[in-house]
């Protein structure tokens, strides 16, 4: 099997080397069954067979070991040159080609393009929201976009998320998952135990419209629904007025009748639940997972340990 390129389902939990942590959770999740949307994973050996065509891994590891962090001049100074040596850099046209075929596979005129490093979703470090993302990729900036999000890995942002995780001087690659873009209706977070109160008897749901960035980006307060595990019944929720939302077209109004309306029905919250407490059996942990619904079906975008609960 070819290793520059993995379906999904051909991943495990095994495979975080080559798929990073992100997508080798993602290839697990679907080995048990859960409703992941279809995609493959662009591996860290295509990224690193790409530093080597461009003659960039000298010159990356020069820039990385001349960082002083408590300079930010210097740090942004080495992220903008990597950023742009890797932005400049040529994809393999035998690459270039085989991803191109396997998007044209999946059938679908968009993709979500997202960054899965090699030192992400640990129970020590989640790299969350320190790389890049991509929605709504069409076939003609799919490539550029992987490069972009290869070139994630050196934004002052991140670079200084390794420095503060002593990751800085650590070999750290990264590969890249596309999957079906899921223009969600509902998207949002849940916690399998309580991230404020460590409670690990209860569920935190979070929940907005449209996609999962909005709330990300902090743009607007969520709904909050707090699920007992032993029961599966909403033991508390609060409702947040939402005026903005993120579509496919971009941020849009929520109509003003709509502002304030719950986001998740009795029902939804508890098969949500079902399913984060199966992910939670499955990893022997508390997870923090990333969900979406879209036509009335439930899917998971992502799972990764919960990092900031004590023991």
């Amino acid at each position: 099997m070819n290793s520059t390129i993995l379906p999904l389902d051909k991943i495990s939990k095994d495979d975080t080397v080559l798929c990073g942590g992100k997508g080798a959770g993602l290839g697990e999740l679907i080995k048990i069954n859960l409703p992941v949307p279809e995609g493959f994973v662009v591996t860290t050996e295509a990224y690193e067979k790409f530093l080597t065509d461009n003659k960039l891994e000298e010159r990356v590891r020069e820039l990385v070991s001349e960082i002083n962090i408590e300079n930010p001049r210097a740090v942004e100074f080495a992220s903008g040159e990597i950023q742009k040596l890797i932005l400049e850099g040529k994809i393999d046209s035998e690459l270039e080609k085989e991803i191109l075929e396997d998007f044209d596979n999946l059938g679908v005129e968009c993709v979500a393009v997202r960054s899965s490093a090699t030192a992400e979703d640990t129970a020590q470090t989640s790299f969350a929201g320190q790389l890049s993302t991509y929605l709504n990729t069409t076939r003609d900036n799919l490539i550029e976009n992987i490069k972009h999000c290869w070139a994630s890995l050196f934004s002052p942002r991140a670079l200084t998320y390794r420095e503060t995780h002593n990751l800085l001087k650590t070999k750290i690659s990264v590969a890249i998952i596309i999957q079906k873009m899921i223009n969600a209706e509902v998207s949002g977070i849940a916690f399998t135990a309580h991230p404020v109160t460590k409670d690990r008897d209860m569920i935190l749901i979070e929940a907005g419209f449209g996609l999962g960035e909005a709330m990300v980006s902090g743009m607007v307060t969520p709904d909050s629904y707090v699920v007992d595990k032993k029961n599966l019944t909403v033991y508390d929720f609060k409702i947040g007025r939402q005026k903005k939302m993120v579509t496919k077209e971009g941020v849009v109004d929520v109509p003003e009748e709509k502002q304030t309306a719950r986001k998740l029905s009795e029902e939804k919250a508890t098969e949500l639940s079902k399913l984060c407490i199966e992910i939670e059996n499955h990893y022997g942990a508390p997870q923090d997972i990333e969900w979406a619904l879209a036509e009335d079906k439930i899917c998971i975008l992502q799972s990764r340990p919960i990092t900031t609960l004590t023991q």
